[in-house]
């Protein structure tokens, strides 16, 4: 969704409630919703009545439905269009799988998910784009084509993209509804207590810095966020941790565990790329900096993803290993802890 970009995961859709006024004459669903939201096309609503996105009194309508006084309507869109034109770029793709309707690729870090401020190339989006050059979804000037999900520039894993405006629209409700599975693994500073349990607190923007998140314990500001998380390895001064997400929150895992005391290792940003735990040897501070030479990045990675596939309805399910970088580290850590113990 990780962005710099977006407040939150649910800012690639919009969602929309309308409620039919007294006086409202019998009129097609699609025409009526045409004329209230701005910078649509009758097309798009069709088709997120196709996909099952349009409800009516709660219950999913075609686009040829007659809206009646009294009727309340809700609507899951994804993003509107595009104001920066984009630029299709041959870059190499690492795709999972890939089928008519969906695609899942392994980002690597360091690949910013679509264009935004500053970043208008180079972008997952623009390798789709030049990957995509034949399919309708992607000449329609969306600024996101096909982008349900996102992770971070330097967070890197498993991401899903549809190829086709139904698709789209079947996995937004999915992302929407959190009926998806997202595991990632991350690399912390300390030992979270306990082992395993739930991280919750508003997550919002930086009072002082828009450009980062920060917590609202409170409930003050920010939407709900939830992170569930397990502890797999203890390294001593440092800890691989499991984190499945509830919630989608912009930067959520990093400023989650930031405010939990246990920042990500190297997450500039939220105080990991300091000296958090140890010894003040000189020894083992050459070490923690080193380590943060293998790792120039948050030690964060998007382990799985599963999803309900959005023709078929079969449960897909993906995985990816652990990058290079974030498994050195580890090695490094394991290293070191065995020398210690052995000294």
């Amino acid at each position: 969704m990780e962005e710099e970009e977006l407040t939150d995961q649910q800012e690639l859709f919009e969602h929309f409630r309308f409620h039919v006024e007294p006086g409202q004459s019998l009129l097609r669903l699609d025409k009526y919703l045409f004329s209230r939201i701005e910078n649509i096309s009758r097309t798009r609503i069709q088709n997120a009545a196709t996909a099952g996105n349009i409800l009516v009194n709660n219950k999913p309508v075609r686009a040829s439905y007659r809206v009646k006084p009294g009727d309340i309507i809700q609507i899951v869109l994804p993003t509107p269009p595009r104001e920066i034109e984009l630029i299709p770029e041959n870059i190499p793709l690492d795709i999972v799988y890939e089928d008519e309707d969906v695609i899942v690729v392994n980002k690597k870090s360091g690949m910013v998910v679509h264009p935004a401020y500053g970043n208008y190339t180079g972008t997952l989006i623009n390798a789709l784009m030049w990957h995509f050059r034949d399919l309708p979804l992607f000449q329609t000037g969306e600024l996101r084509p096909g982008l349900v999900h996102r992770i971070d520039k330097n967070t890197s894993g498993i991401l899903v993209v549809a190829k086709n405006e139904l698709s789209l629209n079947r996995l937004s409700r999915q992302f929407y509804e959190r009926t998806t599975d997202r595991l990632y693994t991350a690399i912390v500073w300390g030992r979270p207590e306990p082992a395993s349990g739930t991280i919750t607190g508003h997550v919002g923007r930086n009072i002082r810095d828009r450009k980062i998140m920060q917590v609202f314990p409170d409930g003050s500001q920010g939407k709900p966020a939830v992170t569930h998380y397990k502890v797999i390895e203890d390294l001593g001064y440092i800890s691989v941790v499991e984190c499945k997400l509830e919630t989608g929150r912009t930067h959520q895992i990093r400023v989650h565990f930031s405010w939990f005391k246990h920042p990500l290792f190297n997450d500039d940003e939220y105080g990991g790329n300091r000296i958090l735990k140890g010894t003040t040897f000189s020894k083992y501070q050459q070490f923690v900096r080193n380590c943060f030479e293998i790792l120039p990045r948050q030690a964060l990675h998007a382990r799985s993803l599963a999803f309900d596939h959005p023709v078929t309805g079969e449960r897909l399910s993906f995985a990816s290993d652990l990058p290079v970088d974030m498994q050195q580290l580890i090695d490094r850590w394991r290293a070191y802890i065995a020398g210690r113990a052995e000294g």
